[in-house]
């Protein structure tokens, strides 16, 4: 079972206008967020406990496979209950039975949501040792969940977890170092680093934050761009648009609009509004792709539909013929009915 925890990143906008490039303002993509309790935390790196669901899986199990774990991957949850009980008797020491059970019991599926019942799987899972299960109780530790809420418990979980290889532990670690009364930016870069190095996809572009601020770790643009890159390649959307920025300017690597709109409309497909937005200029300047109003004015709704407004490209929008701006709206409806 792999969590992916996100960071709430400000993302540095660069306004494609006319007369070329012009930094613009910081936005933060919504979503839950922990307040730090050092308000010099710099934007970019608030930790966003949010674990991400797991991906579904069609293809054929071998007959090697966790027969649990694949019913759960393709959404058959009580199966994947029925099954991991199944070991659990034969095994009452099945630590990846036990986190199974609890995840179930956490997001409710087939069964009625406890998350106090979700946390004492995950507490029997940790006390045998298991990295997944003790770093779901931290998580739960951290928020309050299932148990009462308890940082000092919840780090010396992350501790264990970490300790045999986790990348989410490692990942948060590197979260409280900075978020701690004595902000620890050269610890968090090395937590971060060991994160990245174990395939979380947050340590790298946490990573890649520090490298590009120059914060724990000298400024490297050539490093931020090569963490960076990392990350977008997992699809965090955030790291898809910082690193379409990088490859854009030419910062950290060389220049190049193409490959920067590819990773920009990945993102913006995924509905990220800096990304609609950023293809919508794209579009209309003929940047890193064919000139083409029509796909400029429909990301350029689709961003403005989710909150982020942009004068110029409503500008361009109030000089669409009757038939442009009928075509911007069957492409519009075409892209949400996706």
């Amino acid at each position: 079972m792999r969590y992916r925890h996100s960071l709430a990143l400000g993302v540095v906008l660069w306004v494609l206008g006319p007369g070329g490039l012009a930094q613009a303002q910081m936005l933060v993509p919504g979503g839950p967020q922990l307040t730090p309790a050092n308000p010099a935390l710099p934007a970019g790196l608030l930790p966003l406990f949010q674990p991400q669901r797991l991906p579904t899986d069609t293809t054929p199990a071998r007959p090697d496979a966790d027969i649990a774990y694949g019913a759960y991957q393709r959404g058959y949850y009580l199966t994947a209950l029925q099954e991991a009980t199944k070991r659990l008797d034969k095994n009452k020491d099945d630590t990846a039975a036990m986190t199974l059970v609890g995840e179930i019991y956490k997001d409710g599926f087939s069964v009625r949501r406890s998350l106090t019942e979700a946390a004492r799987w995950y507490k029997l899972a940790a006390d045998r040792g298991d990295r997944q299960g003790a770093f779901a109780l931290a998580i739960a530790a951290l928020q309050g969940e299932g148990v009462p809420q308890d940082k000092a418990l919840a780090k010396s979980l992350l501790v264990k977890a970490a300790a045999a290889g986790h990348g989410g532990a490692l990942y948060n670690l590197g979260i409280i170092a900075i978020d701690a009364e004595i902000q620890d930016f050269q610890g968090a870069a090395a937590y971060f680093r060991a994160s990245a190095e174990a395939g979380n996809a947050d340590g790298a572009y946490s990573l890649a934050i520090l490298y590009r601020e120059g914060q724990g770790v000298p400024r490297d643009m050539t490093q931020a761009a090569l963490w960076m890159k990392r990350a977008a390649d997992e699809h965090i959307a955030a790291a898809e648009v910082e690193y379409g920025i990088m490859l854009f300017n030419g910062e950290g690597q060389a220049k190049d609009e193409a490959a920067a709109a590819r990773y920009f409309l990945r993102a913006a497909t995924r509905n990220n509004p800096v990304a609609m937005n950023r293809m919508a200029r794209l579009y209309a300047a003929g940047r890193g792709v064919p000139k083409n109003i029509i796909e400029s004015m429909k990301w350029h709704i689709l961003a403005r539909t989710v909150g982020l407004k942009d004068d110029w490209l409503d500008s361009q929008m109030n000089g669409l013929s009757a038939r442009e701006k009928a075509e911007v709206e069957e492409a519009v409806r075409q892209f949400v009915g996706q």
